[in-house]
């Protein structure tokens, strides 16, 4: 069974617990397939990105007919569709099924919603990135009122026009690694390992001495070959693996 998300966002959770973690966030109009239900918790995999984890059954929505298309909603912080005498808060990321002129439909429902006449491209992913400044870290999230490192990248990319997978250590087995960071342009993606070599957290390059990331905020910190320079702490946050183009 195929399902929609009909919420500003929904908590995807490691574990069918409302105490299990967080991992992701679905968002308006993403959708996804149900695997199984049990104890008032769906076990789901989100068609966009294949993730895998559990939602309250309470949120649910089953999709009676499969959209043909969806467009990416791109209002900051927030849209606000209506539906009848309903409104629902869109974020920045969300799908809009089968959108056209101001209106599209889920399931027998209807709701209108002008979008702003704005069309992104991967010349913009730095613009994007910088409409998030300041909104606060939180682990799963991909919403400006809390977000993660990957979760950053992933909408500022798909409002963009482009996919990345959820997790950072995926997103690290995309795209072209380049030979040096001075050759890092706006919109490359630099990516952090932790002690075991393992990939821990990525960020978008401004340039190469500068990076928008998630971490306790979104920020934009100084890079070097070492790392991520936090000068508010006085040393180095993160320590850089590689950086990768995604878009040529």
């Amino acid at each position: 069974m195929k399902g929609i998300c009909k919420l500003s966002c929904i908590p995807v959770r490691k574990e069918a617990s409302s105490t299990s973690e967080m991992t992701t966030m679905l968002l308006f109009g993403e959708t996804y397939t149900v695997i199984e239900s049990e104890a008032g918790w769906t076990h789901i995999k989100t068609d966009a990105d294949q993730y895998v984890g559990w939602i309250s059954s309470r949120q649910t929505e089953k999709l009676m007919h499969e959209p043909a298309g969806a467009v990416v909603s791109v209002g900051y912080p927030f849209n606000k569709a209506k539906a009848g005498n309903d409104a629902f808060f869109i974020l920045p990321g969300s799908l809009l099924p089968d959108y056209n002129n101001g209106i599209f439909n889920i399931n027998q429902q209807s709701y209108e919603l002008d979008l702003p006449n704005i069309a992104y491209g991967k010349s913009d992913i730095v613009y994007v990135a910088k409409q998030f400044l300041h909104a606060p870290y939180l682990w799963g999230g991909r919403s400006p009122f809390g977000i993660d490192c990957s979760g950053l990248t992933q909408i500022v990319y798909r409002i963009c026009g482009l996919n990345l997978p959820r997790d950072a250590w995926q997103q690290a087995e995309t795209g072209e690694t380049l030979g040096f960071r001075e050759e890092a342009k706006a919109g490359d993606l630099a990516f952090f390992d932790n002690d075991e070599g393992r990939i821990t957290h990525v960020g978008i390059m401004l340039n190469p001495d500068e990076i928008i990331h998630a971490s306790g905020r979104v920020r934009i910190d100084k890079i070097d070959g070492h790392g991520i320079y936090d000068a508010e702490r006085d040393e180095y946050s993160h320590k850089l693996r590689f950086i990768k183009r995604m878009v040529n």
